[in-house]
């Protein structure tokens, strides 16, 4: 891959987008089929939250592609995979029998984090976190459910089997935001950087075998979340992504497609002033910075200043 060449102009527009919104953010973007980059504290350490699912795909992906592993396999999520109140199969009061393939659609599509367990359960702990280390990732968080959320609930002293969100109403914000998990100095963690390069070899079919860099593209096309950095562009750009969300966080990552050919990767991540809850702010920043920037490198490189005498 080429060295990359800064956009001149990004950082002062990006600082006032997030300072504009209350929030602290990072993004970087890159021409997924040049050398430009745009970016605001682009190699600083983020939470990722639910991004490290792409990670997930694509050794899924890779895998079925080798062959290793049936994408028609039959699957029964159970209890021991639903967090509850989630989304998809998390919030299913009854097992639910899936394909391979289809837990990876409910885990990109809807962020499912029970069909993620299933498939972290199939793929195994290892095999996820080699593919993130060879793809640039090397501290991106891996692991089952419990794996990443015991060590939380043990820090806030609080019992996984009991009534979770009965206790968390006790916890205070303070506590919450004291946790490791929530500092990427302490816990697993990635740069914006990091995973618009990620991005950049699944679409440029460097993440693996080009049938799998095919899947997770299609795959990650089906996101139904549209209201943050989709939000951002206008209706004939295609949006192929990846949120995330934990408290006072909020994530997006995704490769953006131009009618005119234009590909560009770009990766916000947000630290926000509430812990929870709708935030139409914080949203809108995240489409508005990705834009910002891609549109930054859509602009043509200025020409060299002739010189007077």
């Amino acid at each position: 891959m080429a060295p990359l060449t800064s956009v001149d102009g990004a950082t002062a527009a990006l600082r006032s987008v997030f300072g504009e919104a209350g929030v602290e953010g990072f993004v970087h973007a890159r021409d997924i089929d040049g050398d430009r980059e745009a970016g605001f504290r682009a190699d600083a350490p983020v939470i990722v939250a639910s991004i490290r699912k792409i990670a997930v795909a694509l050794a899924y992906a890779r895998q079925a592609a080798a062959g290793a592993l049936d994408r028609d396999a039959r699957h029964t999520i159970t209890a021991a995979n639903r967090e509850g109140g989630g989304i998809g199969t998390d919030s299913c009061l009854h097992d639910v029998t899936l394909s391979t393939r289809d837990l990876a659609f409910f885990m990109l599509s809807m962020s499912d984090n029970a069909a993620t367990d299933k498939l972290m359960e199939i793929l195994g702990t290892d095999q996820v976190r080699a593919v993130a280390a060879e793809l640039g990732c090397p501290d991106l968080p891996v692991g089952r459910y419990r794996e990443l959320w015991d060590p939380v609930w043990a820090e806030l002293g609080l019992d996984p089997d009991g009534d979770l969100d009965a206790q968390l109403d006790r916890v205070s914000e303070d506590r919450i935001r004291g946790l490791a998990m929530l500092d990427p100095t302490r816990s697993a963690s990635s740069t914006p950087r990091q995973i618009t390069s990620l991005l950049t070899a699944i679409w440029r079919d460097r993440a693996g075998p080009p049938e799998a860099c095919a899947e997770v593209r299609e795959l990650m096309s089906h996101q139904l979340s549209v209201h943050r950095l989709a939000a951002g562009f206008r209706h004939d750009v295609r949006v192929a992504a990846k949120n995330g969300s934990l408290w006072g966080v909020l994530n997006e990552a995704a490769v953006v497609e131009y009618p005119d050919g234009g590909r560009y990767a770009v990766a916000v991540f947000l630290r926000t002033p509430s812990l929870g809850g709708r935030s139409p702010a914080a949203d809108a920043a995240i489409g508005l910075a990705a834009r910002t920037a891609v549109e930054r490198l859509r602009r043509p490189p200025a020409l060299p200043t002739k010189e007077t005498r």
